[in-house]
């Protein structure tokens, strides 16, 4: 495991604390922005997206189209699995397996950071909030830090 890679355990405790009380298509766009904002001077696609919709995309100067590829297969793995892809990939880490032990073609699925769950409470997963072009672990903070923010201004 790498040092600044999050555990297991943390990835777990860090979900349990971005409850959201609501999620429509309005804050999608409030979160949207808030990412955008966030990311400002740094090349990355941002993408908030539910099972069959897209409800927000950006791509930033500087970010191509295999960080769209990436957020497509990003988001597929969390909204599977219904936890961060980040969480999914640090177990596949400390098992030693991969997604192909699923069934998941990496064509598809990708068990990188930067793919976080938006999640209503008594309701569950609703959407994904997803960044690629960092570093998995930068890319997966930045889209918490973004729920984190609109958690606050809900």
């Amino acid at each position: 495991m790498t040092p600044d890679f999050p555990t297991s355990d943390a990835l777990r405790a860090e979900a349990a604390s971005l409850i959201l009380p609501r999620f429509a298509e309005a804050d999608a766009f409030a979160l949207g922005l808030i990412l955008v904002d966030l990311a400002q001077g740094l090349g990355v696609v941002i993408n908030i997206r539910t099972a069959d919709r897209t409800l927000f995309h950006a791509a930033l100067p500087g970010s191509g189209p295999f960080h769209d590829r990436w957020v497509r297969r990003k988001s597929a793995t969390a909204l599977m699995f219904q936890e961060a892809s980040l969480a999914v990939g640090q177990r596949n880490r400390d098992k030693g397996e991969t997604l192909a032990k699923h069934g998941l073609p990496s064509e598809d699925y990708a068990d990188q950071g930067g793919s976080v769950p938006i999640r209503v409470a008594g309701v569950g997963v609703v959407a994904v909030a997803t960044v690629s072009g960092l570093p998995q672990v930068e890319d997966h903070k930045l889209v918490v830090a973004g729920i984190k923010a609109l958690i606050e201004g809900l």
